[in-house]
């Protein structure tokens, strides 16, 4: 088998991604998986992508706009995002948030 199936979440690199936004990534085949923990006040300036997003709030309150609509969304809240669709938000507290891209992100191969 080539991959390892079994892993430890502490090995993945922690990484900065913007200010505030600290990120470990994970990278299957047809997905990206971003487990990111955002300090409170940081700004995702607004963006597009060719990825469609699954956006989910696990902890804490996250102001996420999409094609110029707003909503605070807080645990256990989720956005569907579409590909090519302006997008970006803010951490209104410290949040911990999972992001799921199809296809994969490979701007975010490291």
């Amino acid at each position: 088998m080539e991959n390892k199936v079994f892993n430890q979440f502490a090995d993945i690199e922690t990484r900065e991604m913007t200010p505030g936004y600290f990120s470990k990534i994970i990278h299957t085949p047809g997905n990206t998986i971003n487990f990111l923990e955002v300090k409170a006040g940081a700004v995702s300036p607004m963006h597009q992508h060719i990825n469609h997003q699954c956006a989910f709030v696990i902890e804490g309150q996250f102001e996420l706009t999409v094609d110029g609509v707003s909503q605070i969304l807080d645990t256990g809240t989720y956005a569907i995002i579409p590909p090519n669709v302006i997008h970006g938000g803010r951490a209104i507290t410290d949040c911990k948030l999972i992001d799921i891209f199809d296809p994969v992100r490979e701007d975010f191969k490291y």
